[in-house]
């Protein structure tokens, strides 16, 4: 099992025809990633690489190919209209890759998606990634922007508010031998869709998933809200490391809910927090792997 996607969810990607989405779609179908449609505004009728049909409308794709997910390559401005189109032709899973949306138009989408079926995952995230049994897990379902090539099916569970670490954390994984049931890039974002714990429930439900890494940062309460609730509700062993242990107070720093606010959003207070909860807490991204391993008793 896996959680979200696997490699019979079908997939749209809203902006195929942009230079970032067209690479990332070639990519993603390369890694055999069910890749139903496109929507493109005045381009549908026309097929991408002679392979994926395109629609002018979300409703239209969802109609004529049954998707239940979608990529958005769309840019910044227009965005946040590209998800609430997704959620109103009721696509299950909507996994917003574009960064630098404005909170304001964060907000609007927020309060909009809370009577939705609908699932946002992102903005400003590197998607997800279940990995297939095949050469390279090739066969498995890569919807965003994550290398395919260096994930490996198996069991644990991944999900990190930074993409390239994410992307470190399966590398180490799969080197040492053990792989992944499904990766979540959750998003840097102030306002995001899915959370840290959102992540972990689904994780913990997985009978596939025997552990865990949890990748946070800087700045908001998300980590230190998953640690108190998996004291108590998760069995399974989890690793976590917290990046920006050396931001200076005050600063933002990469992501843009990446700056300290209150007591327990700097690195020391959550690292703190996490290890009082259980989580075994590397100390450098060097060694989140190896640290779930140990805990883990690998």
């Amino acid at each position: 099992m896996s959680i979200l996607i696997d490699e019979n969810t079908r997939v749209l990607v809203q902006g195929i025809t942009g230079g970032f989405g067209a690479r990332h779609t070639r990519l993603s179908l390369e890694y055999g990633t069910k890749i139903v449609g496109g929507v493109t505004p005045t381009k549908g009728g026309q097929r991408f690489d002679d392979k994926v049909p395109i629609f002018d409308t979300v409703g239209e794709a969802v109609q004529e190919t049954g998707a239940t997910a979608s990529a958005i390559f769309v840019p910044p401005a227009f965005a946040a209209d590209a998800i609430l189109e997704a959620a109103d032709a009721g696509v299950q899973l909507i996994v917003c890759i574009t960064e630098g949306i404005p909170v304001m138009d964060m907000m609007r989408v927020k309060a909009l998606l809370a009577d939705s079926k609908s699932r946002l995952v992102g903005p400003n995230c590197p998607g997800l990634v279940t990995p297939g049994h095949g050469a390279k897990s090739h066969g498995g379902c890569r919807i965003g922007i994550a290398p395919g090539y260096i994930h490996k099916r198996g069991n644990v569970g991944v999900v990190s508010r930074s993409g390239t670490l994410t992307y470190e954390a399966v590398w180490q994984l799969t080197r040492l031998g053990y792989g992944q049931s499904t990766c979540v890039g959750i998003g840097g974002d102030p306002i995001i869709g899915t959370s840290h714990m959102d992540v972990l429930r689904m994780f913990n439900d997985d009978p596939e998933t025997e552990a865990i890494i949890l990748i946070g940062e800087i700045g908001g309460s998300a980590e230190v809200d998953a640690a108190r609730w998996a004291l108590t509700h998760c069995r399974k062993p989890i690793a976590g490391f917290i990046a920006g242990a050396t931001a200076p107070a005050g600063r933002r720093m990469g992501h843009a809910g990446a700056i300290v606010g209150g007591e327990e959003d700097t690195a020391m207070a959550k690292q703190r927090i996490l290890a009082e909860c259980g989580i075994a807490v590397a100390e450098t991204p060097g060694v989140m792997a190896r640290t779930l391993l140990d805990h883990w008793g690998k």
